[in-house]
């Protein structure tokens, strides 16, 4: 026999949570711009506004020879490191580089930050926090997606310590 306490579980609604802000968190690995996309994707199909940010870290994460441009957004190369470049220059640098995915998206209303900071996930949890988003971004570099997070990377240190909900963009894995 039904009850009026089943009855009222059964008529639950479920209200809709506002997602008006996101914070989509690129660095310069190759695959910036599918990270980009999909997260301006997402942005738009929940008519949210998208901040995008780029944290600069110490200068010998800029440093290796081998490294890879951003081969997705055009006159965009790669930062190599000289003994010369100071923080000035490589916020500059990642302004640019954030003008850039802005243009590749084709939205002037993108709005975006670079933050310096030594430990790269506290860096985009206090940006998100200061910026009120509804929902983080992040890419996840290595093919094994899952181990990376097991062992500790930003990812994972953003989802440990973040309350909001993290789209994860598995940036390493190829299409076979």
């Amino acid at each position: 026999m039904k009850t009026q306490e089943n009855e009222d579980k059964l008529n639950l609604t479920f209200e809709s949570i506002p997602m008006k802000k996101v914070l989509i968190a690129i660095d310069y690995n190759p695959n910036a711009q599918k990270l980009a996309e999909l997260g301006f994707s997402m942005a738009k199909n929940m008519n949210a506004e998208v901040k995008l940010l780029h944290v600069v870290v110490e200068d010998s994460n800029y440093t290796p020879l081998d490294f890879n441009p951003v081969t997705g957004f055009g006159e965009f190369g790669p930062i190599y490191y000289h003994g010369d470049i100071n923080l000035a220059e490589l916020k500059k640098a990642a302004a640019y580089f954030l003008d850039k995915v802005k243009e590749h998206l084709g939205d002037t209303a993108i709005e975006t930050f670079v933050e310096e900071g030594s430990d790269t996930a506290e860096t985009i949890l206090k940006t998100a926090d200061n910026l009120g988003v509804d929902v983080i971004v992040v890419g996840s570099h290595s093919r094994r997606w899952l181990e990376q997070i097991v062992m500790g990377q930003v990812t994972e240190k953003i989802l440990r310590r973040t309350p909001l909900p993290v789209f994860i963009v598995p940036t390493g894995v190829q299409k076979k």
